[in-house]
């Protein structure tokens, strides 16, 4: 699994997981736990991993959806 976004916007968040479950893409968020011990302060994002393999279309996707302006991790062409 390579990480797709990193953000603490939970709406972005489910937004995203929408998105890549109706391309049928698999990923996983993770570091859920960490953002809720640290006390909700923004400080440890969570994280949106896909397959390595479908990196690039679930890019291309965020892309399409206009949301690479909201990431600084390189959604550009893959």
């Amino acid at each position: 699994m390579e990480e797709l976004i990193r953000t603490n916007d939970l709406a972005l968040i489910s937004f995203v997981e929408a998105l890549l479950r109706d391309a049928d893409i698999r990923y996983s968020v993770v570091d859920a736990n960490m953002s809720i011990m640290e006390g909700s302060l923004g400080i440890l994002p969570r994280r949106v991993l896909v397959e390595g393999s479908r990196r690039g279309e679930a890019a291309a996707i965020l892309r399409d959806a206009g949301l690479d302006k909201e990431f600084s991790l390189g959604l550009g062409s893959d």
